[in-house]
C-alpha cells in the first residue's frame, strides 16, 4: 500500500485525507497544533463554545458540500436559521439584499467538520509536529523542528498557507529530478498570494442581546470591523441569559493592533462594537478571548506555471489549500483537499 504524507490537519489535509483513505492509500498527517480543522476552529471556557475563525460552512449551489455535510452524521449538526445583515463604513446594519445561504455548524463546535471527516478515515495524526524542511531521496521524509524524521512517504501533500508553504518549499531539498526554476517557480507562487491578516476579538456579556440577526459584515472594507456574530445563535454554545460575540476585526485594524496585549484590544474592539450595534452596554464585557491569524484569508489563488505543478507531481509533491483553490471559504478548502487527494491516489496506484 502507498504512504503518503500530508502537512497540516486543515480542512485541506482533511478532505484529502478523506479522498485518499477511500482510495485505499495510506495516510499520515503532520499537524503543527494540538488540534485539527485549522482556522476552523471551536474554544471552550466558561460554560461558552466558540467558533473562532471560520463562523460557518456554507452550502454551496450545487449542493455538494450540504450532501457531505450530512453525510457525516446529523447527530449535532445545526443549521443557522438566523441572517446575516450588512453594513457599511457608515456603521449602519441593514438587511442584507443578497440571497440567503444555507449556514451548517454542530453543537460541539466547527471543528466537528474536519474531526468527522477524519474519523470515517484511517489517517493517522501527529499533532504538535512542526515540520521544519522536507527532502527526496528514495522517498519523501519530512523533518520537524525537534529533529525528528517522518516518512518515508511516497508522495506528500503540503496543506499549510501560502506564506509557510513557501518557507517549506525553500528548505526542500530534492535530490535529483528537478528541471531548472521549477521548485523556484512554484515557491515563488505561493509568497506571492497576498493575504488578510485578521485578529479576532471575543467578547461575553451576562445579557441577551436583542438584534434581529445572526452575523453582521461590512460590504466596503472600511470599517474597524469586518465581521460581528452572536454564537448564542447556535444551540450548545452558549448558556441562557449571555450574549457571546465573534468580531472579527478589519485588515488594517488587526495590523495596527496585533500585538496590543488582550486587554487593550478588547477594550478598544468592544467601543467599535457597542458604537456599530447602537447599545453602549457593549463597552463593559465580562471576559474576552482572542485570536490573531496572521494569514487568515488569501485575496487571490496562486499562479505557478503548469509545468512546475507537474514536475512537482511526477516527483510526488503535491499543494493544496484555500489559496490554491483562490477563495478562503470552509468549503473550498475541502474540495480543494478532495480534488487534489483523488489526483494523488491515481499518481500512487
Amino acid at each position: 500500500m502507498s504512504h503518503i504524507g500530508i502537512v497540516g490537519a486543515g480542512m485541506a489535509g482533511a478532505g484529502a485525507a478523506d479522498a485518499l483513505s477511500a482510495a485505499g492509500v495510506d495516510v499520515t498527517i503532520l499537524e503543527k497544533s494540538r488540534g485539527v480543522g485549522g482556522r476552523a476552529a471551536t474554544r471552550r471556557r466558561n460554560n461558552c463554545r466558540y467558533d473562532h475563525g471560520a463562523n460557518y460552512v456554507k452550502g454551496d449551489d450545487d449542493g455538494r458540500t450540504s450532501g457531505l455535510v450530512h453525510e457525516l452524521g446529523e447527530a449535532g449538526l445545526v443549521e443557522l436559521a438566523d441572517p446575516v445583515w450588512t453594513f457599511g463604513g457608515d456603521g449602519e446594519i441593514t438587511a442584507s439584499e443578497r440571497d440567503a445561504e444555507t449556514k451548517y455548524t454542530w453543537e460541539a463546535g466547527i471543528t466537528q467538520f474536519a474531526k468527522r471527516l477524519l474519523a470515517r478515515t484511517d489517517a493517522e495524526v501527529r499533532t504538535s509536529v512542526r515540520v521544519a524542511s522536507l527532502a527526496r531521496g528514495d522517498g519523501w521524509t519530512a523533518t520537524d523542528e525537534t529533529g525528528d524524521e517522518h516518512g518515508p512517504f511516497d508522495a506528500v501533500l503540503l496543506t499549510p498557507p501560502a506564506p509557510q508553504t513557501a518557507d517549506l518549499l525553500e528548505s526542500t531539498d530534492w535530490r535529483g529530478g528537478w528541471e531548472e526554476g521549477a521548485l523556484e517557480s512554484l515557491r515563488e507562487a505561493a509568497d506571492a498570494v497576498p493575504y488578510r491578516t485578521i485578529r479576532t476579538v471575543v467578547l461575553n456579556y451576562g445579557f441577551e442581546l436583542d438584534v434581529p440577526w445572526y452575523g453582521a459584515v461590512n460590504t466596503d472594507d472600511d470599517h474597524p470591523v469586518g465581521w460581528l456574530s452572536r454564537e448564542e445563535c447556535k444551540p450548545g454554545h452558549v448558556p441562557d441569559g449571555q450574549t457571546l460575540l465573534v468580531a472579527q476585526m478589519s485588515p488594517d485594524w488587526s495590523v495596527d493592533h496585533y500585538d496590543d496585549d488582550l486587554a487593550d484590544a478588547a477594550d478598544a474592539a468592544a467601543a467599535r462594537v457597542a458604537t456599530l450595534v447602537g447599545d453602549d452596554r457593549l463597552r463593559e464585557y465580562d471576559w474576552a478571548d482572542d485570536q490573531g491569524w496572521r494569514y487568515a484569508l488569501p485575496d487571490e489563488a496562486a499562479d505557478p506555471s503548469e509545468r512546475a505543478i507537474e514536475r512537482a507531481r511526477e516527483a510526488g509533491l503535491f499543494l493544496a489549500g484555500d489559496w490554491v483553490a483562490g477563495d478562503g471559504r470552509v468549503h473550498e478548502a475541502v474540495w480543494n483537499g478532495v480534488s487534489v487527494g483523488e489526483a494523488m491516489a491515481d499518481r500512487v496506484e
